[in-house]
């Protein structure tokens, strides 16, 4: 039995949580192994002072307007990036990433179900960056609190106090993420990988957008994160769907590197890929942040 299987019951696909096997392990006894804790990780986007797309997280939200009945709170913003960077969602390092786990009353142990008030996105990116820090008993609810509330399950509000812990220590792995060189090794031709690009299609074209350089990396597929879910229900698609977005993606050998604006959509497309069995997905952190406002790297904008 795996450690999904352990804490929630069997379950229908990787990586992935449904919310009626939510719903049941939470009815089971508090005392059940290995211990759950659900996390609420969500990030709203609101128009900032210059017109531009902001972000600010989602805390009010949380407590005003319900979550997972048990769920505790996981700043992404702040807690859950590196303030130092340049970029917003900078990934933490090992340290910082370790307290703000701690914080919220996981430990090496515990199996930790994510999720968001979106498209699934924001619960990618913390899945994405607990793993890539060893911690393996991890998924993402699938169709976050949109599902769960359509479904009429319950919702508590207000603030849930974390259990305390010994402490969470990490360890980055390798194989998780890329950087800039990484790309331009790819465009070279020095080192294989095919790209793909989660931002919206017209992002992808470079219609539109925020950044002072519009357009994608060359070579790129376009995998847009929304296009992953069903808009009915906000789940992840079938297999079979899912596998029709991402043909071009599937059948390329070479190992992928997904990429957005801020390395965030981009790991929902590599959620989606674990689903369908790749394991050779790496996540270009600074994306188009960072590569788009270096004048000398390549974009490509489509007429």
């Amino acid at each position: 039995m795996t450690a999904l299987e352990s804490a929630i019951g069997r379950t229908a696909r990787p990586h992935l949580v449904s919310t009626e096997e939510l719903a049941r392990r939470l009815a089971a006894p508090h005392d059940a192994e290995p211990r759950l804790v659900v996390v609420d990780a969500t990030v709203v986007q609101v128009q900032g002072f210059d017109g531009h797309p902001a972000y600010v997280t989602g805390h009010e939200q949380y407590l005003v307007g319900g979550h997972v009945p048990g769920a505790v709170f996981a700043d992404l913003l702040e807690e859950f990036s590196d303030p130092r960077g340049e970029f917003a969602f900078t990934r933490p390092d090992a340290d910082r990433f370790s307290r703000a786990a701690a914080s919220l009353g996981i430990d090496r142990d515990t199996f930790v179900v994510v999720y968001d008030d979106a498209v699934g996105q924001w619960a990618a990116r913390l899945w994405w960056l607990f793993r890539s820090f060893g911690h393996e008993h991890v998924a993402v609810l699938d169709g976050g609190l949109r599902t769960w509330a359509a479904e009429q399950r319950p919702l508590d509000v207000g603030h849930v106090e974390p259990t305390p812990t010994a402490g969470y220590q990490a360890t980055e792995l390798p194989g998780f993420w890329a950087d800039k060189s990484r790309i331009e090794r790819a465009l070279s031709g020095e080192q294989a990988a095919t790209l793909v690009c989660g931002l919206p299609p017209r992002e992808f074209s470079g219609e539109t957008g925020h950044r002072p350089r519009l357009g994608h990396i060359p070579g790129s597929i376009s995998a847009p994160a929304g296009r992953l879910v069903d808009r009915q229900t906000n789940t992840f698609l079938p297999d079979e769907e899912l596998r029709g977005v991402l043909a071009d993606v599937l059948a390329s050998p070479e190992p992928v590197v997904t990429y957005c604006a801020g390395g965030v959509a981009a790991t929902a497309d590599a959620l989606a890929l674990a689903v369908l069995g790749r394991d050779d997905v790496t996540v270009y952190d600074g994306s188009l942040n960072e590569w788009a406002a270096d004048e000398s790297a390549p974009l490509v904008t489509v007429a």
